[in-house]
C-alpha cells in the first residue's frame, strides 16, 4: 500500500463529493468526529436564516410560521431513520445525561409496576465498568435518589451476558465504548435481558450516524445519543431520546413515569392546565422549551448523514479503520503501539485506539503537526473515522506523521506534556 495508492482509493470512492461538503482547515486532518463532527457548509446560513428572519423580523410568529413548535419532532424523525426506529418514537431534547435519567427512570419505573416482580428482587442496573462516566453518575445518582433500592453492578465487556439474570431490572450500555470502540451486539444482549424479564437501555452517542443501527428490529426498548459527534450538529447540539411504542402506550396511565414532567410534555401544552396530563406520544420526553438555533444548526447535520445513508457509511467506515490499523502496525510497530480496539471490524464501531505510555504528549504532538485525534486516560490515542470527510490518503498522512513524530520522539518537548483541561 502507497500513498498514490490511497489517492486511487479516493478516486473511486463514492462517498468522495461528501467532503467538500464540510468545513476542512487547510493542512489539517481531522480525525476526531467522535468527539465533535466538522462544520457543515450549510450550517452557517441557515442558523443565520433563523437567527436574523425567523428570529429578528418573524419574532414569537416563527412558533407556527417557521414551523418552530414542531422542530424537535422534525429533527427527531430524521434521526429515526438513522437508528431503525418510527417517526414518532424520537424526540430531540435536553443533553444526553438527561435523556439517560428520564429513561432509566421510566424503565425503572416500569418494572415496578410489573405485578408478578418486586423491585426489591429486581434490584441490579447491569452496565459496563468502561461505560462513559455520566452513564454511570446518572445511574448512582437515581439510585440515591430512589433510596436505594437498586444496585450498579458493573462489570467488564465480555462479562455482560453473563451477568444479565433474573434480578437483572435494566441493562444500560453503550453500543460502541467510547474508550475502546468495541461494539456490543445490540441484538442478542436485548433479547438475552428480555428473556431475563429485563429492558435494554442503549446509549447510541458514539454509533448514531457512524454504525447502522436497528433498535426497533432489536427490540430495544429505550435509547439516548448525542447530536454533536458523527451527527455533526455542533458543540453541545440537542441530544435525542427513543422509547418504543409499546412501552409509550404502557405509560398512558402513570402520569409521573417519566419523572421530569414538563410543560411541553403535557398533552396540550398551550392549555396551560395547572395539572399535568402527560403527552401519550413520544412528547412526553420533551419536557421543555427546545433551542430553536441548536436544533437547526442539527438539522443541517444529520441532513448531512442521511444525504450519505447509514450502509454506504459504515462500508467505508470499515474500510478507512482497517487500513489505518495495518499502516500504523507496519510502520509504528516497533514505537510502543498497542491496539486497545477490537481487531474485527465487525465487532467495532468507528474509531481506533491504541496504548502508548506517553500517549497524551504523542497527541499533543500530533496535534501541532496537524492531525487532530485525541486522549483518553491514562494512556489512550483515539482516532475517529467520520466516512463523510476522512478520506484514505488521510489515513495515510496521518500514520506518516505519526510515524515521525514517534521516531523523533516528537513528543518529549516540556510544551507536550503539559495538560490542557479538555483532553
Amino acid at each position: 500500500m502507497t500513498r498514490d495508492d490511497c489517492i486511487a482509493l479516493d478516486a473511486r470512492d463514492p462517498l468522495r463529493q461528501h467532503r467538500a461538503v464540510f468545513t476542512l482547515p487547510q493542512g489539517v486532518i481531522y480525525l476526531d468526529g467522535n468527539s465533535l463532527g466538522a462544520l457543515p457548509r450549510a450550517t452557517s446560513a441557515h442558523v443565520r436564516d433563523v437567527i436574523e428572519h425567523q428570529w429578528g423580523e418573524g419574532l414569537i410568529r416563527s412558533w407556527n410560521s417557521a414551523a418552530w413548535i414542531d422542530l424537535a419532532r422534525r429533527v427527531g424523525a430524521k434521526i429515526a431513520r438513522l437508528i431503525g426506529a418510527l417517526p414518532d418514537e424520537v424526540v430531540c431534547a435536553d443533553s444526553t445525561s438527561v435523556n439517560l435519567f428520564k429513561v432509566l427512570a421510566t424503565a425503572l419505573r416500569l418494572q415496578s409496576s410489573r405485578p408478578q416482580v418486586s423491585v426489591l428482587e429486581r434490584r441490579f442496573i447491569v452496565t459496563e465498568k468502561t461505560n462513559f462516566p455520566t452513564d454511570l453518575y446518572v445511574a448512582e445518582g437515581l439510585i440515591d435518589l430512589l433510596g436505594h433500592k437498586h444496585e450498579l453492578k458493573r462489570v467488564d465487556f465480555d462479562e455482560i451476558h453473563a451477568a444479565i439474570d433474573d434480578r437483572t431490572a435494566v441493562v444500560m450500555l453503550t453500543h460502541v465504548n467510547f474508550r475502546t470502540g468495541a461494539m456490543h451486539d445490540m441484538h442478542a444482549i436485548t433479547r438475552l435481558a428480555h428473556d431475563a424479564g429485563a429492558l435494554a437501555v442503549w446509549d447510541l452517542s458514539h454509533s448514531a450516524g457512524a454504525v447502522p443501527v436497528a433498535l426497533n428490529d432489536a427490540d430495544a426498548d429505550f435509547a439516548i445519543g448525542c447530536g454533536y459527534k458523527y451527527l455533526n450538529g455542533g458543540p453541545g447540539a440537542p441530544a435525542f431520546v427513543f422509547a418504543a411504542t409499546r412501552h409509550l402506550r404502557a405509560l398512558t396511565g402513570d402520569a409521573y413515569a417519566q419523572p421530569l414532567a414538563g410543560w411541553l410534555g403535557h398533552r396540550a401544552p398551550f392549555d396551560f392546565d395547572h395539572r399535568y396530563q402527560p403527552a401519550s406520544s413520544i412528547d412526553r420526553f420533551a419536557v421543555g422549551t427546545p433551542s430553536i438555533v441548536a436544533l437547526s444548526a442539527l438539522e443541517v447535520g444529520v441532513d448531512t448523514v442521511l444525504a450519505a445513508g447509514p450502509d454506504a457509511l459504515r462500508s467505508k467506515s470499515i474500510a478507512l479503520t482497517d487500513l489505518f490499523v495495518r499502516l500504523v502496525e507496519q510502520r509504528c510497530g516497533d514505537q510502543g503501539l498497542h491496539l486497545a480496539s477490537p481487531r474485527s471490524s465487525a465487532h467495532r464501531g468507528s474509531q481506533i485506539c491504541f496504548t502508548h505510555v506517553d500517549a497524551y504528549a504523542v497527541m499533543q504532538a500530533l496535534i501541532q503537526r496537524g492531525v487532530i485525534g485525541d486522549f483518553r486516560a491514562p494512556d489512550l490515542l483515539r482516532f475517529g473515522f467520520a466516512p463523510l470527510y476522512v478520506s484514505y490518503v488521510d489515513i495515510w498522512d496521518a500514520v506518516d506523521t505519526l510515524h515521525q513524530v514517534l521516531a523523533h520522539a516528537e513528543w518529549r518537548p516540556a510544551a507536550s506534556q503539559v495538560r490542557a483541561r479538555v483532553t
